[in-house]
């Protein structure tokens, strides 16, 4: 008998501290920039040609290998559903860079992973306030582990790593197959990424002035859509 009052006051006080605990934080909701207001921005996949966009190789990461350029090319149109096809999963590691460098902007991006059973990882980014030969960058990272903002960037005026990894809100991103929205906003130091319904993540001491944006090629295959952007401050 004590024995059973004993188990059932365990049972009650665990209940009782489980009720007290902190809720894992979430990012307050908002509508994305192209919804609320869709005028004044670029369709940047308009053309069909994607002749304003260029291949840029990066070096290797982990077992994938550097990009080449006179590789053939893992971008292609489907000209059907006007998404872009990244086959990063027989191409080596590369940025497809978007005509201009930018100031201020917003870019939106829609993105879904081709789903592999059993594949945890998947990996893949979308570069914003990023050098022309990509050696510095900024990215909001497209994976299961979430999207936040990371990149290798001046720091106090030294070329430094910068990772928001561990200050993202909370994890949106939604499983492998599904589609997902970014939007990239841009003003002065700033770089706020806002992922399906929410900004997660915000650096306030971009040193980069101006930068092109752009996809990545990171091994795995990867659909991109309703690629716009919006200018700003030039």
């Amino acid at each position: 008998m004590n024995l059973i009052k004993a188990l059932l006051l365990g049972v009650l006080a665990f209940s009782a501290f489980s009720a007290f605990q902190a809720p894992a934080p979430t990012a307050p909701a908002s509508q994305s920039a192209l919804a609320a207001d869709p005028k004044g921005w670029v369709d940047l996949l308009a053309d069909k040609s994607l002749k304003d966009w260029t291949r840029v190789p990066l070096g290797p990461v982990g077992q994938l290998p550097a990009g080449k350029a006179d590789d053939p090319s893992p971008w292609s149109l489907d000209p059907s559903s006007g998404t872009l096809i990244c086959a990063g999963d027989k191409a080596g590691h590369e940025m497809f860079r978007y005509g201009p460098e930018l100031g201020d902007f917003i870019l939106h991006a829609e993105w879904r992973f081709t789903k592999i059973e059993g594949e945890k990882a998947y990996n893949s980014g979308v570069f914003a306030r990023t050098s022309a030969d990509g050696t510095i960058w900024f990215q909001a990272q497209t994976g299961a582990a979430g999207g936040y903002l990371f990149g290798a960037a001046p720091v106090n005026g030294k070329m430094g790593r910068v990772s928001l990894r561990d200050k993202m809100i909370e994890n949106r991103v939604k499983p492998a197959g599904e589609w997902n929205v970014y939007e990239i906003k841009a003003v002065g130091k700033t770089l706020a990424l806002w992922v399906n319904g929410a900004v997660v993540n915000e650096y306030t001491e971009c040193e980069v002035p101006r930068g092109y944006v752009g996809l990545e090629a990171e091994g795995y295959r990867i659909e991109f859509r309703n690629l716009k952007l919006k200018r700003g401050r030039e």
